[in-house]
């Protein structure tokens, strides 16, 4: 088995790099920051915030996220996922 580099990413530039995908999520569903504000119960300020700085607490991520409908992303946060060491056991685990 491989074992992957290690990478080293402070919690800032993922901060960014989320706000980031959401900005692009929000703006492809054409979807302006303070509608999303009334659809999510989530302060126009604090997306704002998030869009800039990366920064907003956990229930308005899922707030925002739930508005998106992004079910699937919040449903995989820290999913854990099982390594199989044999095809064997990939079978053997259907």
């Amino acid at each position: 088995m491989e074992e992957k580099a290690l990478q080293f990413v402070t919690y800032y530039e993922k901060q960014l790099e989320i706000a980031k995908r959401f900005v692009l999520i929000r703006k492809n569903r054409k979807i302006s920051q303070q509608r999303l504000s009334e659809i999510s119960g989530v302060s126009y300020a604090s997306i704002r915030r998030f869009e800039k700085t990366g920064n907003i607490s956990l229930s308005s991520l899922v707030k925002l996220a739930l508005a998106l409908q992004l079910y699937d992303d919040l449903d995989n946060l820290f999913k854990m996922h099982k390594e199989y060491k044999s095809i064997e056991e990939v079978i053997n685990d259907k």
